[in-house]
């Protein structure tokens, strides 16, 4: 499985705009083969941070989101609305909650 996890910097300006943007992005790529999850959120200690946690089948699946249109857009409409560039970090994972919880 992959795991990836994202922000981006809230501008007042930009806010709702930006909120509207990641509900929309996150709800088209649970649409996309191989998504098992993709969420937006508002960091509850960081009021001005978007966050994005995702969840992915493959490597390929993420290649295959990453290289779609709308995608791409996304990404350029919220760099241009946000005073700093989206920050991303992508995890290969294995689900070991059995092995922990019993």
């Amino acid at each position: 499985m992959i795991l990836i996890t994202g922000h981006v910097i809230l501008v007042p300006e930009h806010r709702e705009r930006m909120i509207a943007l990641g509900a929309e992005h996150s709800a088209r790529s649970r649409g996309e083969a191989g998504c098992l999850a993709h969420n937006c959120h508002i960091d509850v200690e960081s009021p001005d941070r978007l966050m994005f946690v995702e969840a992915w089948e493959s490597v390929d699946a993420v290649r295959a989101h990453f290289a779609l249109p709308a995608a791409r857009a996304f990404v350029a409409d919220m760099r241009a609305l946000s005073p700093q560039p989206p920050a991303i970090r992508i995890y290969a994972a294995d689900d070991i909650t059995a092995t922990l919880m019993g």
